[in-house]
């Protein structure tokens, strides 16, 4: 055989070669995942590199050929652009449509659901810790800053709570401490526009005692003519400087969140949130507080009633009274179809 007929045959077998090394490649990268389910999800912390990255692709069997992957990553340039938060993985994606979505920060939304069953601060940062990268501790250090509330909301350790509004929050999962506090700082700001500002500066009281007056309201009833009549009743009464006596702050200094009934064991705890013993409102919310309830307090019926007492209808209203043998009266009425219902 001839030396050209040889080298024409060499270069034809390293032509093969790399055609059949590109074919395999091609292979590789652009083969469809199978998943055992429709999708997975996986996890890249803050300050990941690419070696953890692919740690956690390996963990969730996602990833199988390790070279290949880290290779492909280098020549899109992901190991400079490893950016953190969930990522849903879908069946069928390949390693190129796996690295584009971290590349470019195509993550999964994370959906904080803040209501009812989140009575308290702590309970706050356990369920958003629970949730997100951060820790229970950044966010414990965060809300007793006492100079980041003052600036950002006005309000002190004491009645932090009062920052949250309810609702559903999306945000990264990798979201900094910092910038999670700041939306809520927006929010906050979203409610306590100029008009609600100055409808509590014309009552003489701050924020913090807004929100906290209308956490009471709301504990009482759900109805907004109701609450602003509610509302009414316990401004009299601090006007006054009676003792509140709300109900609602008994369920919360016992931690009673779903009891129906108070009863005078009750009324015995010692709590600052105890407004049967304490004087003035209590240091801070006893729940998350909704716009309608702020509003209910912002614009209060005026009125002489100092009592008021659940309806016997139990349908979420109430009898209001202005001396105690006529809300005595009521009360005794509201028994009678409590205990009729056998409520306990």
């Amino acid at each position: 055989m001839s030396r050209r007929k040889i080298f024409r045959l060499f270069g034809f077998l390293i032509f093969c070669g790399l055609v059949l090394g590109g074919w395999l490649a091609y292979q590789k990268i652009f083969k469809p995942l199978k998943l055992n389910k429709g999708y997975t999800y996986i996890f890249i912390e803050t300050g990941d590199n690419l070696d953890n990255l692919m740690d956690e692709l390996e963990d969730k069997e996602i990833l199988q050929e390790r070279k290949t992957f880290e290779w492909l990553a280098k020549k899109m340039d992901l190991k400079e652009n490893i950016n953190s938060g969930k990522y849903r993985i879908n069946n069928g994606m390949n390693l190129r449509q796996i690295i584009n979505l971290i590349k470019y920060k195509k993550e999964e939304k994370i959906k904080l659901t803040y209501n009812s069953q989140i009575h308290n601060l702590e309970e706050f940062i356990t369920y958003t810790a629970d949730k997100l990268e951060m820790n229970e501790s950044e966010l414990e250090e965060l809300l007793s800053d006492e100079s980041l509330l003052s600036e950002y909301f006005g309000l002190d350790p004491d009645n932090a709570f009062a920052l949250i509004t309810p609702g559903i929050l999306e945000t990264s999962w990798s979201i900094n401490v910092n910038d999670f506090i700041k939306l809520f700082k927006n929010r906050f700001n979203d409610v306590w526009n100029a008009s609600r500002k100055k409808k509590a500066k014309q009552m003489n009281m701050q924020i913090a005692e807004i929100i906290t007056l209308a956490s009471i309201v709301q504990g009482e009833s759900g109805i907004s003519s109701e609450q602003q009549k509610i509302a009414g009743v316990y401004l009299n009464r601090l006007k006054k400087g009676m003792l509140l006596q709300a109900d609602p702050t008994l369920k919360f200094a016992n931690k009673k969140w779903d009891a129906v009934r108070i009863y005078d064991g009750d009324k015995e705890i010692n709590s600052p949130y105890n407004t049967y013993k304490v004087k003035g409102l209590p240091p801070g919310p006893i729940s998350l507080v909704k716009v309608q309830a702020i509003d209910a307090v912002l614009n209060y019926t005026k009125h002489n009633y100092i009592f008021f007492c659940a309806k016997p209808e139990l349908n979420g209203y109430s009898d209001f009274s202005s001396s105690y043998d006529q809300h005595m009266k009521f009360a005794a009425a509201y028994q009678r179809a409590m205990n009729k219902k056998g409520i306990k």
